[in-house]
């Protein structure tokens, strides 16, 4: 019963409908950030792995030689 109480304090759904255009945007803005952050975060991984290839093949080469 008590969950049922506390629960019911956090739903608000409004008559007005407009009330849902501020948070629609609020969440299209945050999605777009989202979506372009973790592009920037594989960009910068394929950067750092071919970084890391280049020295790999570096020290197989200098332990050959």
């Amino acid at each position: 019963m008590l969950s049922f109480f506390v629960l019911n304090l956090f739903l608000y759904f409004p008559e007005d409908k407009s009330e849902y255009i501020p948070a629609g945007i609020t969440m299209f803005i945050f999605m777009i950030a989202a979506v372009l952050t973790f592009r920037l975060i594989i960009r910068i991984s394929k950067r750092e792995e071919l970084k890391t290839k280049k020295m790999e093949e570096e020290a197989s080469r200098r332990q050959q030689d």
